[in-house]
Parts: structure tokens; C-alpha cells; sequence
């Protein structure tokens, strides 16, 4: 004991620790506090959650557009506990935004933002619009369709502000559509700016409420709490219940990841997140010109008079149950933003399931495509061309009279992966990468440049799943059950979801196990599949 005593006593002696802490644990709260004041600290547990996770994400995560869809692939398919720290990001940001509202809405009806609170109330508001930031600068990187066509919705927002509309376009890097430049400041925003930004005005906010203190009831009864124990332990329990849901939400919930990004499919229907559904629905009310109204004026207006809201509440801070008018409002917003975000969910229109166009690629072994993610997660596309382009330091791979042995390939790969820095691949993904290369010619190159962003997340979920244990396509794989050239012809989207969901019931003996497959990846399977040429 006397240990600990000697270094809190060195460590009190020469940064004064000892003391901020026992102030800070021993600060005296109003009679009133309780179970309603634990909000802000699930607001800033959760944004630490979402720190860490985005750190962890980060060390495996490409920012590039198109690499940046590959590498989330693996870090959610191969990356130990990927799928999970994924989940925990994407759902954790979700729930940030609910607990900063509600936080917000606890506040706003306590009438805490009153004199001498202004301050901490308006940096609270400005701590919402960085979450919704956040939540913005985040949805493109995932680099899927649901991604990319989102983000056209939001930068055609934008442009839509009256004189600044196209300067925040060319802010955003979207003046001539979502592209590598976007990509690349809305990465930098999410995690380059908006974190520091926010711990900055977190602690800005934290100290405005230790000097000011917690905002009392109008008329409080019996002696001043301390922080500590009793308010400590409500936070500590709070703090485990919001844990536990977000790890059950992220353990069993699906995190959505669409193909990767198609600016050729303009069939796609864009939807933003849920907490914007809202906001999306409303437009529908603003036709043609008057659609600046809604997507412009009422949202900034609806942020300035809650920034403004200490000043235009000026009155005498009243009882919780007095404050009649601030719950009209926020019984009224809540029923608002229920009945707009209901009525976009259920007009969510179904995706355009467009057939995916017949060429060249149809004639390629899966294997073959599937390797062709391998040749560009690997960089070889740095010093070679599969087919015709601009001169490279290494030779055309389809062009070449002789193929270097499947041994020699292998080598070669471990060191060029190591020369460049590129992800390692497993011993499989080289063997595939090496007999896809060594039967490559200027035809199959045509067809695999030819093959869509679908059509290679098709074959990629065929092989992972091991389907050509049993069947055949373009001459690879087993016999073992009916070939799949020409499928499309035989059979339709309804009746391969219901085949791989139970095969027996539409193969009656068959013995294909039944897929559990997620939607993003049972659609592209069936388009894959459906496009296939015939034998």
C-alpha cells in the first residue's frame, strides 16, 4: 500500500491527477439526476467504440475505389472476427445517432440549455451535425452499388443549395460525378477530420458541463448527490445494456454489401440509411423547382433553430411537466419522423433485376474470374496487361508464346507480393491465379476485361461455395449434377432462390445441401448463373 501511496503521491505532486480525478468523481449533482442523465455518457462510450473499430478496420481496409470493396470482402469473408468488427462499426454508428438524439431530446425538455448553458447546448448541436457527418462521409467507402448510388443522391443534393450548391460540389470532389477524387475526400473527412474535430468539442463540451454543472429541476427537493457512486453506477449499467445490444446486433444481424459499385447501372434504385429516410420522403412533397425547399432550406433551417433555440426560449426555467409546449414539439417531431420514415420503407420499389449482358466473359471457367480478383488485389496489373493497353514494364500476359511453369508463377508471386507491398494470397488463390494465366489467351483475356462487377462476385460466391464439386461450367468442374451452361434457359431467378434455399423441394432426391445465402449474394449468384451461355 505504501507503493501505491508513493507513486499517487509523485504522480498528485507533478500533474495534479490525483485531485482532477477525485473533483471530477466527487462533483456534486442536483437532487434530480438520475436514469435520464446517463445519455451522455453512452454518447461518448459508443464514440470510442466507434474509434476503435475504425482503427481495426483501417489496418486491413484499402481507401481506393474498387480495391476498397475487395479488401472489406476480406476483412467480413477471411479477416478473423472481421464480420464482427464491421457489425459493431455499422450498427454502433447507428445507435450513436439514436443516443445523441435522445440525449439532445432529454436536454431540450429539461430546459437545460438555459442561461448559463447556452454554450454547452450549441456545442451539443454541433456535435449532432458531425455524427450525421460521419454517418454521410461513411457510406460511400464501402464502395458497393447501395454506396455509390447513394452518394450521387447526396452530392446532387447539394448542388442544389442556392449560389453554393456547385462550390460544395467541388468541395465534395463530385462536380463531375462520384469518382476516385470523392472517394478520397470523403474518406479523408470521415477518418482524417471529423474524428479530431469531434474529440475537440467533446472535451469543450465536457468542461462547459463540469463548469456550469448538471441543469437541476425547476424546484429540487432534498440534499445535492454525488457523481460518485450513485451516478457512476446508473452510467456503468447503461453503458453494459447499449454493449450488449449493439454485440447481439452485430453477431446476428447481416451488415449489407451490395455488388461493388456499377456507374453503368442506372436501373438501380438509391435509398440512404434509415435515420435519412425521413428526409428522403419529404422530398417527394417539393416537385421540380421547389425541391431546394426541401432538401436545403428546411433541414438548415431546422439546425439553426436548434442552435438557436437558448435564445428563443428565453423564459424562466419551469418543471419538467409545466413545459408544455416542448413536449407538443417533440411528441410532434417524434410522430413526424415515424410516419416519413414508415412511409419510405414502404414504398422502398424492389431493385431492377436486369440480366446481365451476354459477351465473351460467359465462355470463362468461374476459377478463371474469380482468379482475375487475385491479379488485381495482388497489383499485377502495375507491370503487365492481360490484353492490349498502354506499354507496361513486364510483358502482355495473353500475348506471350510461352507460359512460364505453374511452379515458377508461384515463386514469382511470393516475391512480387513482397516487392510491392500487395496483401499476401493463400497458397489456393495462387494456384488458380497460376492456371488461369497459363491458359490465358487474347480471347479469354477479352472476355475476362469484358466481365461485369456481377458477374466475378457471381463466380466468387459459386467456387467459395464449392458448387463445382458437383457441377460443370464452360468444361470445369465435376459431373456429379446437371451442367449450369444455359440454365437461364431452362430455369428462372424464382425457382433457383427456392432450389438453393431447399433443393429437394424443387429435385425431389436430390443430394445438394440447402444455402443460407444473404440476398446481396444470392442475387449475384442467380446473375451469374442466369447469364451463362449454353453448352
Amino acid at each position: 500500500m505504501s507503493i501505491v501511496r508513493n507513486v499517487t503521491h509523485w504522480l498528485e505532486e507533478r500533474t495534479g491527477l490525483a485531485s482532477a480525478v477525485h473533483h471530477f468523481l466527487y462533483e456534486e449533482i442536483p437532487p434530480s439526476s438520475g436514469w435520464h442523465q446517463v445519455f451522455g455518457s453512452l454518447a461518448l462510450f459508443l464514440f470510442l467504440t466507434q474509434v476503435f473499430t475504425g482503427i481495426l478496420l483501417a489496418i486491413n481496409y484499402a481507401p481506393t475505389p474498387g480495391e476498397a470493396y475487395h479488401s472489406l470482402s476480406y476483412i467480413v469473408n477471411e479477416l478473423t472476427a472481421g464480420r464482427m468488427i464491421r457489425g459493431l462499426h455499422h450498427w454502433g454508428a447507428s445507435m450513436m445517432i439514436v443516443v445523441v438524439i435522445l440525449h439532445l431530446t432529454q436536454v431540450f425538455l429539461y430546459g437545460a440549455y438555459k442561461k448559463p448553458r447556452e454554450g454547452t447546448w450549441m456545442v451539443g448541436v454541433v456535435l449532432l451535425t458531425i455524427v450525421l457527418g460521419f454517418g454521410l462521409s461513411g457510406y460511400l467507402l464501402p464502395w458497393d452499388n447501395r454506396a455509390y448510388w447513394g452518394t450521387i443522391v447526396t452530392t446532387q443534393i447539394a448542388g442544389q443549395a442556392p449560389i453554393l450548391g456547385p462550390y460544395i460540389q467541388r468541395l465534395m470532389g463530385a462536380e463531375n460525378g462520384v469518382g476516385a477524387v470523392t472517394f478520397a475526400r470523403f474518406y479523408s473527412a470521415h477518418v482524417l477530420m471529423l474524428p479530431p474535430l469531434t474529440i475537440i468539442l467533446i472535451g469543450l463540451h465536457l468542461y462547459l458541463v463540469r463548469k456550469h454543472g448538471v441543469a437541476p429541476e425547476a424546484i429540487e427537493h432534498g440534499p445535492k448527490k454525488m457523481f460518485y457512486p450513485g451516478q457512476v453506477f446508473k452510467d456503468t449499467v447503461a453503458i453494459f445494456i447499449a454493449f450488449a445490444i449493439l454485440f447481439t446486433m452485430a453477431v446476428t444481424l447481416q451488415v449489407p454489401l451490395e455488388p461493388i459499385a456499377d456507374p453503368t447501372n442506372t436501373s438501380y434504385v438509391p435509398r440512404p440509411e434509415w435515420y435519412f429516410l425521413f428526409l428522403f420522403q419529404t422530398l417527394k412533397f417539393f416537385k421540380g423547382s421547389l425541391e431546394p425547399i426541401g432538401s436545403v432550406f428546411l433541414p438548415n433551417l431546422t439546425l439553426l433553430v436548434l442552435m438557436f433555440t437558448p435564445f428563443i426560449d428565453r423564459g424562466p426555467l419551469r418543471r419538467l411537466r409545466e413545459r408544455k409546449v416542448g413536449w407538443f414539439l417533440v411528441i410532434g417531431g417524434a410522430v413526424a419522423w415515424t410516419g416519413l420514415t414508415t412511409a419510405a420503407v414502404l414504398t422502398t420499389p424492389k431493385q431492377s433485376e436486369t440480366p446481365l449482358r451476354v459477351s465473351a466473359w460467359n465462355r470463362v471457367p468461374p476459377k478463371d474470374l474469380t482468379a482475375l480478383v487475385t491479379y488485381h488485389d495482388s497489383k499485377c496489373s502495375t507491370c503487365h496487361n492481360l490484353d492490349d493497353g498502354d506499354p507496361k514494364p513486364g510483358p502482355n500476359l495473353a500475348a506471350i508464346a510461352a507460359h512460364k511453369p505453374a511452379a515458377w508463377m508461384l515463386d514469382h508471386f511470393k516475391a512480387m507480393t513482397q516487392q510491392t507491398g500487395a496483401a499476401a494470397i493463400s497458397d489456393t488463390q495462387a494456384g488458380a491465379l497460376a492456371a488461369m494465366l497459363g491458359r490465358l489467351t487474347p480471347e479469354t483475356a477479352d472476355g475476362m476485361i469484358d466481365a461485369p462487377a456481377a458477374a466475378i462476385r457471381g463466380a466468387e460466391i459459386y467456387e467459395s461455395h464449392g458448387c463445382s464439386a458437383c457441377h460443370q461450367i464452360n468444361g470445369e468442374g465435376m459431373a456429379m449434377g446437371p451442367g449450369l451452361n444455359g440454365v437461364g434457359q431452362r430455369r428462372t431467378k424464382v425457382w433457383l432462390d427456392k432450389h438453393l434455399e431447399n433443393p429437394r423441394s424443387m429435385s425431389p432426391g436430390s443430394i445438394m445441401p440447402p444455402y443460407k445465402l444473404p440476398k446481396p449474394d444470392l442475387d449475384a449468384l442467380d446473375a451469374y448463373l442466369l447469364a451463362l451461355g449454353g453448352s
